[in-house]
């Protein structure tokens, strides 16, 4: 009976460290195609907006919408994201990379 148990212990201690290993490996994964879209999409906004009085005065808003997730979107923002389509239509960026990439400006 006691080798049923320690065999029963080690079985799932295997299955949850393969599982750990897993998502550890899918984490990580998400992140750095994450890292990879916003930092695309910052080199792109710094170059051409990294002087523009519109999207430099939404820095505080973009900082509020990125820290609430998108549940806090401040007029500045909006004004600068609208502002940002209109000037780089080709970008193809949502509105949280948009706003991360205005607060490396």
């Amino acid at each position: 009976m006691h080798y049923l148990r320690l065999t029963s212990i080690a079985v799932l201690l295997t299955a949850s460290c393969a599982a750990s290993a897993t998502s550890f490996v899918v984490t990580t994964d998400t992140l750095g195609s994450a890292t990879v879209g916003t930092t695309d999409t910052t080199s792109d906004i710094s170059s051409s907006f990294g002087d523009d009085k519109i999207v430099l005065a939404a820095r505080d808003d973009a900082a509020s919408f990125v820290a609430s997730q998108g549940e806090i979107r401040g007029a500045r923002l909006e004004a600068a994201l609208q502002h940002i389509r209109q000037q780089a239509p080709q970008l193809q960026a949502d509105d949280l990379q948009l706003a991360q990439a205005i607060l490396v400006l």
